[in-house]
């Protein structure tokens, strides 16, 4: 039986197993973001999500709903708001709105969200958080891992630094071979590389051709090696810290229910 790990259907009882066991949690940072004709625009959060859940079956710890909102760089011209790949996809001076593109945030607000996050992760007892997922939002919380870390007391990874390297590691692209495998390989339904039939048809695809390589069992290799060498470093990072068991002992309860 595959173990429950999602934040949102664990009951107290299963949330206290879980965090007493293996205090670490999982933030996938996804996006509502055009990635080609062929992946959906939840790709970012999908992939992020979808391996943290694999983590967590494998070494334990509790999987946080997706965040879609996240930074990019973004600009205005004659009234029509750009977002990355919107000017990203095109040539110089001729950036085109991406249709479903829908997540953007300025980047001082997203680490006002992150701190949200943090201070409640906190709070509820967990030790150490590994974030993930949309390569601006990744980036800006790993920036920000040493402030972050000295204002809530927690240890914070991100999986660039935690796992496989270069088209081996997790979301190392955009929309391209990486995260074409990487969205076959854990939900494969929701890939069609049908929607590629020639160049003209690769909007919004930066890396390695995805035609040519990306594959389930690519998808697979990579995710299984990830979860290894990830697995490992957080284990050895839960020897070096203690921690509080948490419980349900509670008094003074009122009720608040007609009998």
């Amino acid at each position: 039986m595959t173990a429950k790990v999602l934040y949102e259907e664990l009951r107290p009882r299963e949330f206290i197993e879980r965090i007493n066991q293996c205090p670490i949690a999982y933030l996938p940072l996804g996006t509502l973001e055009w990635h080609g004709l062929h992946l959906p625009l939840g790709a970012d959060g999908l992939q992020s999500k979808g391996f943290f859940t694999e983590l967590a079956e494998e070494i334990g710890g509790i999987v946080l709903p997706m965040l879609f909102l996240g930074p990019d760089p973004y600009f205005i011209n004659e009234g029509t708001g750009y977002i990355g790949m919107d000017e990203l996809s095109f040539d110089d001076g001729n950036a085109q709105q991406l249709e479903g593109t829908a997540y953007y945030v300025e980047n001082d607000l997203f680490i006002k969200i992150l701190e949200a996050i943090l201070w409640n992760l906190s709070r509820a007892g967990f030790k150490i958080v590994v974030a993930h997922g949309h390569g601006p939002s990744t980036g800006t919380f790993a920036n920000n891992i040493k402030n972050f870390e000295q204002k809530f007391g927690l240890k914070l990874f991100e999986l660039w630094s935690l796992g496989e390297t270069g088209d081996q590691g997790i979301q190392t692209d955009h929309a391209a071979y990486n995260e074409t495998s990487l969205i076959m390989g854990l939900c494969p339904q929701l890939a069609d590389l049908n929607e590629l039939s020639g160049d003209n048809k690769m909007t919004g695809i930066s890396g390695t051709d995805p035609r040519n390589k990306a594959t389930y069992e690519e998808g697979r290799r990579i995710i299984e090696k990830n979860v290894e060498a990830v697995g490992k470093k957080l284990k050895n990072e839960l020897k070096k810290i203690t921690w509080e068991k948490r419980d349900l002992n509670y008094s003074n309860i009122k009720l608040m229910f007609e009998k």
